[in-house]
């Protein structure tokens, strides 16, 4: 379990619902003059709606004063709800135990409602209606659970058309954690439902106790049972006031009809089955709780009858519960890898694992990273090496590594189910190759690239010539890789650009301004940027203060010197990169920076001048 915001109202809930069921079950079993079933009808009650359950007994129920419970639970509305107390209790416990069996075994939605509907109506009528009454009702087993059919399933038809939508619509929307029974929001959502039913329970209730065809509360007094077993509500001995045909209405027990029996049970059949199907025209109806894997939603994503689980899983958040460690803004990405030699072969290993990344002092996401690092550690090699890269994987989900615009054999290129198998959760995979190109490219996920890359897993792939004339030199070299984030409500999601998915947070290198590195050069000197478009669902113009630069390579090919040219700004598209040189002509801070201002923002806000894709050159004098 991990906690939202969401989930400190429900601890409070429901540590008030357990303080007013223990409150109702006390004071019930010491004071109050009733059945023991009405008595165990209100504590299941209570501690499925909470205080609203205790607001209900002491309303309707709980005596006064001694003496007086008879006449104090006369009015039909209080009968009604003493009635609707009784349905609930029963139909809600079949329901919620079906429900937590039916998400342990992955029934989709629409299953799992028909199999609550099935266990609830079971429940409550062969259970509480006909087994716990069946000594007030009188008659035998069966006899009861045929004079108890039509009220119970008229009952429980509207009682599920009021719980029915709550359930669908808030177990499948945004934070799906509801579908899991291991966590609050589930019992949350559960508790909302019954509160629900027995509102739209309550007045078909009513109309069954003021037409005799179910009881209503009922008084039970000690010195009453050698006499007639039952003392009913308004002060009348024998045994009528127990059965569950007689409310105990004086001139309200007068029956109904066949038509009014017949529309009544038919609207409540209506009701059912808009309650039942009509979720459908906007959640999808088809997943379950092994499905969606208790995934939360970015706000805004827009999810309908149609969105796939794969969709849901794509675009949630990730799981803080996976974190494996943690990282603050002292520690920086993009170093240098270590190797090992084995004979000729140049050998690296990395291992993506899911940390908590700090891209601005008090702002950390939670991430997906290389050797634990954003990015992941630079592979720095020669033109002409052999390397082999052992990939083991920790990540919760499927993975492979593509090295971005490499002439290699087909087999070592990356795209899961087309070149090789994914490497599944604590799976492992080594790549090798020899490096035949020079100049600036990458690596990164080609399995769920839209996930896991947008999470963090991304590197630079530095290949020197194999001779050094063929280098395009400069007095400093730096790199910039770009991505874009999305922060909401302490949750990390992966930044798209679509509904629900657009990011609020830019950072080059792993880190927002002003937590971004500052280049110190001097005059005169000149810095090779290699902007690299790692993870960038947009285009990000890329633009350098202080004057124009010499545009010298572009996706790792250099360009031939006749075909340079002189720009300040380069549209860095996702994928790309490009080279330049720039001199430091004067003295001063001067910008490198996405000139899309929003991406030189953190959550909308500038901090000392801007954020994200900004970082600055110190030229001294």
């Amino acid at each position: 379990m991990f906690v939202q915001p969401v989930d400190y109202f429900l601890a409070v809930w429901f540590a008030l619902a357990l303080a007013s069921t223990l409150y109702v079950a006390v004071d019930q079993y010491r004071n109050n003059p009733e059945p023991v079933v009405m008595k165990w009808g209100f504590i299941l009650v209570t501690l499925y709606m909470g205080p609203i359950g205790l607001l209900l007994y002491v309303l309707a129920d709980k005596e006064p004063r001694p003496g007086k419970h008879e006449e104090f639970v006369k009015p039909l509305w209080k009968q009604g709800a003493g009635s609707t107390i009784h349905c609930v209790a029963g139909d809600a416990t079949g329901i919620i135990l079906a429900a937590v069996i039916t998400a342990s075994l992955g029934l989709p939605m629409w299953l799992d409602l028909i199999v609550e509907y099935l266990a609830g109506f079971a429940f409550g009528l062969f259970i509480f209606q006909s087994l716990f009454m069946k000594s007030m009702m009188g008659g035998t087993y069966w006899e009861n659970v045929r004079k108890s059919f039509l009220p119970e399933f008229i009952s429980m038809n509207f009682m599920m058309a009021g719980m029915a939508p709550v359930m669908s619509l808030l177990m499948m929307g945004r934070d799906m954690r509801a579908m899991e029974p291991t966590e609050l929001l589930f019992w949350g959502v559960m508790s909302l439902g019954v509160i629900v039913g027995f509102a739209t329970a309550y007045p078909a209730n009513v109309w069954l106790v003021a037409r005799g065809l179910k009881h209503g509360l009922m008084t039970e007094r000690p010195e009453a049972k050698s006499q007639a077993g039952h003392a009913g509500h308004d002060g009348r001995k024998g045994g009528d006031d127990d059965r569950h045909t007689d409310a105990g209405h004086s001139g309200m027990g007068a029956g109904a009809t066949v038509p009014q029996l017949a529309a009544i049970g038919g609207v409540s059949v209506l009701a059912l089955g808009l309650g039942m199907v009509s979720p459908a025209n906007w959640v999808n109806m088809s997943l379950s709780a092994k499905d969606v894997r208790g995934a939360i939603m970015p706000p805004g994503m827009i999810m309908d009858r149609d969105t796939p689980a794969d969709a849901m899983l794509d675009m949630a958040a990730a799981d803080p519960r996976l974190i494996s460690a943690t990282f603050g803004p002292n520690v920086r990405g993009d170093q240098d890898a270590p190797f090992r030699m084995e004979g000729d072969v140049k050998v690296f290993d990395l291992e993506p694992t899911v940390i908590r990344w700090s891209i601005l002092p008090g702002v950390t996401v939670d991430a997906y990273a290389y050797n634990g690092q954003i990015p992941g550690p630079r592979l720095h090699i020669r033109q002409g090496d052999t390397v082999r890269i052992n990939v083991r994987n920790r990540l919760p989900e499927d993975t492979t590594i593509h090295w971005h615009g490499l002439i290699l054999p087909n087999q070592m290129d990356g795209p899961a189910e087309i070149t090789q198998k994914p490497i599944e959760p604590g799976g492992s995979y080594s790549y090798e190759f020899t490096a035949e190109q020079h100049g600036t490219y990458f690596y990164h996920p080609h399995a769920k690239p839209d996930r896991t890359q947008a999470l963090g897993l991304y590197g630079a792939l530095i290949i020197d010539p194999a001779n050094p004339a063929d280098e395009v030199t400069a007095d400093h070299d730096y790199v910039i890789q770009l991505q874009e984030w999305l922060k909401r409500e302490g949750l990390t999601y992966p930044a798209m650009p679509m509904e629900g998915g657009m990011p609020n947070y830019f950072t080059i290198n792993g880190r927002a301004y002003p937590a971004t590195d500052t280049i110190r050069m001097k005059v005169g000197e000149t810095l090779k940027v290699r902007f690299v478009g790692t993870n960038n669902g947009f285009v990000h113009p890329m633009h350098i203060h202080g004057g124009p630069f010499q545009v010298v390579a572009r996706d790792g090919e250099t360009i031939p010197e006749a075909g340079r040219f002189l720009a300040d700004t380069v549209n860095v598209g996702p994928g790309q990169r490009y080279d330049v040189v720039w001199t430091a002509r004067r003295p001063g801070k001067w910008l490198i920076h996405c000139h899309i201002p929003h991406h030189t923002s953190n959550n909308n806000v500038e901090e000392k001048g801007g954020g994200g894709l900004m970082t600055v050159i110190d030229v001294a004098g």
